[in-house]
């Protein structure tokens, strides 16, 4: 009696633990995000196949020519975790594993991690061609938003 008294209060706080920091961890997700580009990209709205292109380094160039820089955060943050789920429909490990693949056999090249939304911002901002996304509280007039159709 006292052995299942004490597995349950186990079970229960183990249950209430992963509550709380998957709560905590997605808390932060939530916050509502934007793609963004440099000011100079002239593009508007672009497919989620076009997006999903970009993000799994296979669209290089703008319509325009432009060089495509992608900036992406770090792949355990809870916004790359939410962006990679909803808006290219992948998790972050699949995306890493075709990033892994394009590098390792020497075909492409990974995108730029930065490891915060201040530097995501200045990178996008200050780097023609770029693309990343970004919490709609951390916005300025430096980057555009992109709308995905």
């Amino acid at each position: 009696m006292i052995i299942k008294i004490n597995v349950a209060r186990v079970v229960l706080f183990a249950y209430l633990l992963g509550a709380s920091l998957f709560g905590a961890g997605f808390a932060n997700a939530t916050e509502s995000y934007e793609v963004i580009t440099n000011a100079t990209v002239s593009e508007k709205t672009l497919p989620k196949t076009s997006l999903r292109a970009i993000f799994g380094m296979r669209l290089h160039t703008w319509p325009d020519g432009t060089a495509i820089r992608v900036f992406v955060m770090p792949d355990d943050a809870p916004l790359h975790a939410a962006f990679s789920k909803e808006k290219l429909n992948v998790f972050p490990y699949q995306l890493r594993s075709a990033w892994d693949r394009l590098v390792f056999s020497g075909t492409g090249q990974a995108p730029e991690t930065v490891h915060s939304p201040e530097e995501m911002l200045a990178k996008v901002a200050s780097t023609p061609g770029a693309i990343g996304y970004l919490t709609k509280s951390r916005m300025d007039g430096r980057v555009n938003v992109l709308q995905i159709k």
